[in-house]
């Protein structure tokens, strides 16, 4: 029923007594009274319930939904009416917007399963929210004194890098020295295949695929060219962006037209290291793709649906098992496609939930005479326009039926149907693909400056001094057209980008390039390390544990918040990753350094530590302002500030931490350089822990992909293990270095 039970004991003179009191959270029942020992006491079990001074009054509680689903709401508000003293007002309550009158503030909490009645919760605090307010602002501008007040440990290092870049010039020594070790991922272009003749012979070509692209689809509420959902299907089933030469719009026309021809052609990708369900599945130890039909035995029964519900039943399925429920996932997705239900193309005419079918679904629809019978016959016609154009060349009947689909999703899908303008902006940036080309140019940009430096310490050229300007020149104009990746993801999507996991880590990526380009003024090492970084970053945002298609907000982030508070707490993750990889490099440089080169290394060994200070105080300062704006937003949206979930916790922890670190130079034990970079190393982990722990591991408000592990306990072990391997080598190296 909802009410909890109290079962209270009381004593008194010698005789003792139970009542059961029913109530609870948000529930104000009428007290009991109990009789014991010549005392009448009387209790009640529940909230305290309080009298105001107006009373207010709901007209409607309307739940919107994005188009076409049931249960996933893009907003919800209660239109009340205020019964005040001195009169009557309208007003709508709704996420982020609440209803401040009298002292009081109502904010929109949750709501009845009929969608009938509504739930507010209530705050009466007015002196000690603006006092909060008033000491989050003056908490603010002496964060942000920090970083331009003159007199500042922040300007000190300004000062003491530039007296280093003076004593390396004076030595005639380049801004570091170090050496570096790894290859830059490399992409090695196949040689170009056949596809299988059947699929080439049917395949359309790309401008008739491309005008099939541009039509608009409904899919889990979000409106969008058909390229888009052919670009995620292709690439969610096989990894990659084409089948053996056709592009995604081709394919996915090409199981439009024909579907049962692609129950058996192998594009569903398995994993090359898991042997096991390729002997499960009677196939070759060596085979990459599987058809659709590999996945069911002669009697069409399934061979994966045993291995599958049992993974499925456990908490914590193992590689082995994880690998069979993506096969599955991949296989449904493919055979929702072939299956024609997930082209929803048609709008309804006159519904409510702007809810568009696929051309299957008519029978389900009820439908005017002659709506119905337009989506009944338009695929056929364009169908048979299709072949004509394959057999005569000409391809007027195929556009003239693309042509009516889009007039008839423009009349009766006009409330959700997107501009011609986002429409051509989103189907270029899904061929472009930006963040997914970006990051094979960062990596190579990074290290093949990163070897021009070296080559420029031993060989000390202006030709080499060129080749770095060079691409520094290059790193900036990648930096340039990331950020207007970012911008057209934003207005794509109508949001900020930086709402789920993979627009998080692009945007970590990019931060972190706009603090390395902003400390590397004076540091080419810095700019280098930072294309690297970015790369690293961007390459993992395109794994197959992220998932980078355009989703919709969740009502909770549709907030101008969303673009302060989150953006100025994620952006902090830039500078921390800064300095580990700085960090990284300078103990490097400790392994590296003799008596010969002791002065050498040490100019840029001191050069890295001051940069390495200062991302981390531009870090901590942001995260922490962006940690007090969430109490803030908090406020603003449930009418409290701190509710100890996962992510407040655990940004807490990290900004303790990278406290300490910045303040390590006050403990006598704790000044060295070596030491520094060391911490700077490992408070990184509280970073991961903040993002990927709470976001995966953990659940709670911030927990988006909560169960869904993407790193393995192996790989963080791995990781562990290498940097403490790091610090103890360049800890005895260091030792040398400064006896010498």
């Amino acid at each position: 029923t909802g009410t909890d039970a109290a079962i209270v004991e009381v004593s008194t003179a010698g005789k003792t007594d139970r009542i059961t009191l029913m109530g609870g959270k948000g529930l104000s029942p009428a007290p009991k009274v109990l009789e014991i020992g010549g005392l009448s006491i009387g209790m009640s079990y529940g909230s305290k319930a309080y009298d105001l001074p107006f009373s207010i009054t709901l007209n409607d509680f309307i739940a919107d939904k994005y188009p076409g689903t049931e249960k996933a709401y893009s907003s919800f508000k209660s239109k009340v009416t205020v019964n005040d003293p001195e009169g009557l007002f309208d007003y709508d309550i709704f996420m982020n917007h609440i209803l401040d009158h009298g002292g009081y503030r109502f904010f929109q909490s949750s709501f009845d399963p009929d969608e009938k009645g509504t739930v507010l919760s209530v705050n009466h605090d007015w002196w000690g929210t603006y006092t909060t307010y008033l000491g989050y602002f003056l908490l603010y501008i002496g964060l942000m004194a920090i970083l331009f007040d003159r007199h500042t440990r922040f300007k000190d290092l300004e000062k003491m890098l530039d007296k280093v870049k003076c004593k390396k010039k004076a030595l005639l020594f380049l801004p570091l020295l170090f050496m570096f070790s790894g290859l830059a991922a490399q992409t090695v272009p196949m040689n170009s295949v056949k596809a299988d003749s059947i699929v080439i012979a049917n395949a359309v070509k790309k401008e008739q695929a491309a005008a099939f692209g541009r039509l608009i689809l409904q899919d889990n509420g979000r409106m969008k060219p058909v390229n888009t959902f052919s670009s995620e299907l292709l690439r969610k089933i096989s990894g990659k962006d084409d089948y053996k030469g056709l592009n995604p719009d081709q394919v996915f026309l090409s199981m439009t037209e024909f579907p049962m021809m692609w129950y058996g052609i192998p594009i569903l990708k398995l994993d090359w290291r898991n042997d096991s369900i390729k002997k499960i599945l009677g196939v070759q130890s060596d085979t990459k793709q599987i058809a659709l039909i590999d996945l069911f035995d002669e009697r069409g029964n399934s061979k994966i649906d045993r291995y599958v519900e049992e993974a499925s039943a456990k908490t914590n399925p193992n590689q082995f098992e994880k690998d069979f429920i993506r096969l599955y996932e991949k296989s449904y997705i493919l055979n929702e496609a072939l299956g024609g239900g997930i082209l929803k193309i048609f709008p309804i005419p006159g519904s409510v939930e702007n809810k568009w079918i696929a051309y299957q679904e008519l029978s389900a629809t009820p439908l005017k005479s002659e709506d119905s019978l337009f989506i009944r016959n338009i695929m056929p016609i364009y169908f048979q326009g299709l072949r004509e154009y394959r057999q005569t060349g000409d391809e007027s009947i195929a556009n003239q039926a693309l042509e009516a689909i889009a007039r008839y999703q423009q009349t009766f899908g006009a409330a959700v149907y997107p501009k011609s303008s986002k429409v051509s902006a989103e189907i270029a940036y899904n061929r472009i693909d930006p963040f997914n080309k970006l990051y094979r140019y960062f990596g190579s940009f990074g290290v093949l400056m990163l070897l021009v430096i070296i080559i420029q310490i031993f060989s000390p050229k202006p030709l080499w001094n060129y080749g770095v300007q060079l691409f520094k020149g290059l790193i900036w104009l990648l930096f340039t057209g990331m950020t207007l990746a970012l911008a057209a993801r934003w207005y794509i999507s109508g949001h900020a980008p930086w709402s789920d996991a993979y627009e998080s880590v692009i945007y970590v990526s990019w931060a972190t390039v706009f603090f390395g380009l902003a400390f590397g003024r004076k540091s080419d090492l810095t700019i280098a390390a930072t294309a690297f970084v970015a790369s690293i970053l961007l390459w993992v945002a395109h794994l197959s544990w992220l998932d980078p298609q355009i989703a919709n907000l969740q009502p909770v982030l549709d907030s101008y918040w969303l673009m302060i508070h989150v953006a100025v707490i994620v952006a902090s993750y830039g500078p921390f990753t800064l300095g580990l990889i700085l960090g990284a490099v300078a103990l490097l440089l400790m392994c590296l350094g003799t008596t010969k080169n002791r002065q050498k290394i040490m100019l840029n060994i001191n050069e890295l530590t001051i940069i390495n200070e200062m991302a981390l105080t531009v870090g901590l300062v942001m995260l922490t302002i962006g940690n007090f704006l969430g109490g803030q937003w908090a406020n603003e949206s449930w009418g409290r500030y701190w509710g100890w979930d996962p992510k407040e916790t655990w940004a807490l922890i990290s900004i303790m931490i990278y406290a300490f670190v910045i303040h390590s130079r006050l403990v006598p034990g704790l000044r060295g350089k070596w030491t520094f970079n060391v911490l700077a190393i490992f408070a990184y982990a509280s970073i991961m822990m903040t993002y990927f722990g709470v976001n995966f591991y953990l659940t709670g408000l911030h927990s988006y992909a909560s169960g869904d592990v993407p790193v393995t306990t192996s790989f963080i072990y791995y990781l562990l293990g290498f940097f403490i391997l790091l610090s103890a080598i360049s800890y005895w190296r260091w030792q040398g270095i400064k006896k010498a």
